[in-house]
């Protein structure tokens, strides 16, 4: 039996951008990765790919908001909230110890403001966006959706923090990731969702769960050649 929540998200994408803008968008994320995943472990030259990230993050999010629609007055909001929360968390925990523990930024993800690159802000819009939409695939009750997504960020985080220490996009004082990363993530995560299920905003994206699956399977790789 077909899936019908997966065929009625695709079909507005399909009419608006073509039968093949779907499986030609997850091709150009496998490519950005496979090529950023090469180059930081095989080129010989890891600092370029480095260089490469925040650009590889914008036509992420370029493709990804381009499936997106009914760009209303709750969806600008939503994504506002959602990057400003993200962004000053950050600040907050760069800056205090606060929230995550004691880190701090390299300059592999680009310009900066109160020490935190902006990107980051744009990141946690990311994968607030997809992992809630894994989480609608699901006929769970919305609370248990925002814990579902939650969780989603928190593996994900898991596999990327070696990584990204490794690749300079931040670092830990003391060299070790503390459990008060995980569990401020979840946090953080938590109450995002919890505006994502509320919120009125269109919930059928149907490049958000590759978006997430293709990233999550760069940091495991990654992760497990460490």
């Amino acid at each position: 039996m077909p899936d019908t929540k997966a065929a009625l998200a695709l079909a507005p994408t399909a009419r608006k951008y073509g039968r093949y803008a779907l499986p030609l968008a997850v091709a150009i994320l496998v490519i950005f990765h496979a090529v950023g995943f090469w180059g930081m472990l095989f080129s010989g030259r890891p600092e370029y790919f480095q260089r490469l990230t925040p650009m590889n993050l914008l036509l992420t999010n370029a493709l990804l908001f381009a499936f997106h629609r009914r760009w209303n007055a709750a969806f600008i909001l939503f994504a506002v909230v959602v990057f400003a929360t993200g962004f000053f968390a950050e600040v907050l925990g760069v800056h205090t110890g606060l929230l995550f523990g004691s880190y701090a930024y390299g300059e592999a993800l680009g310009a900066k403001v109160w020490e935190v690159p902006l990107l980051i802000g744009l990141n946690w819009l990311m994968l607030v966006y997809t992992t809630g939409h894994i989480s609608n695939y699901t006929s769970l009750p919305w609370p248990v959706k925002a814990v579902f997504g939650a969780v989603l960020m928190v593996v994900l985080d898991y596999f990327m923090e070696p990584v990204a220490t490794v690749l300079d996009f931040w670092s830990w004082q003391g060299g070790h990731i503390p459990l008060s990363n995980f569990l401020g993530w979840f946090g953080v995560a938590l109450v995002l969702h919890v505006y994502f299920q509320r919120a009125p905003v269109y919930k059928q994206n149907p490049l958000a769960p590759y978006v997430y699956l293709v990233q999550l399977l760069f940091f495991v790789s990654i992760f497990c050649l460490l």
